[in-house]
Order: C-alpha cells, then structure tokens, then sequence
C-alpha cells in the first residue's frame, strides 16, 4: 500500500505544478527510468557472467611457476 500511497502523492503534487515545469519533471522521470532499467540490465549481465562457466578452464589449468622460481620476494 505504501507504493500506491507514494504515487498518490507524487500524482497531487505534480498536478500543482505549473505548465512550464511539468516537461522538467517528465524528463526527469524519464532519466529515472533509463537510470533503473539500465542497473536491470547490468544486474542480468553480471548473474549471466556469474553463472557462467566460459572462464571454467582457468580452475583446471596447473600452475605454470611456483614460489620456488622466484629469485627476488617483495615484502611491500
């Protein structure tokens, strides 16, 4: 119920506007959307990429040096 009362509010609210306000206010809602629908997609993305086992080979693939090869150690 708390959505709908928000989108009561904000529709009162808006109606209060001035013409010349009110193309701000689409263009703004406009950004919002584009804004939310492209972190959608760069979520989907990321489960995609997360799920997939393209990169699988790199856990299977041995060590090619070890510890051992070294000839300096960085103590940073």
């Amino acid at each position: 119920m708390r959505r709908d009362t928000t989108l009561e509010k904000a529709i009162q609210t808006i109606r209060k506007l001035p013409t010349d306000k009110l193309q701000e206010v689409s263009d703004f809602i406009s950004f919002l959307l584009k804004q939310h629908e492209e972190e959608q997609l760069t979520h989907g993305i990321q489960e995609m990429a997360d799920g997939s086992k393209t990169f699988e080979f790199l856990n299977q693939e041995e060590d090619i040096y070890a510890i051992d090869d070294l000839k300096e150690v960085y103590n940073g």
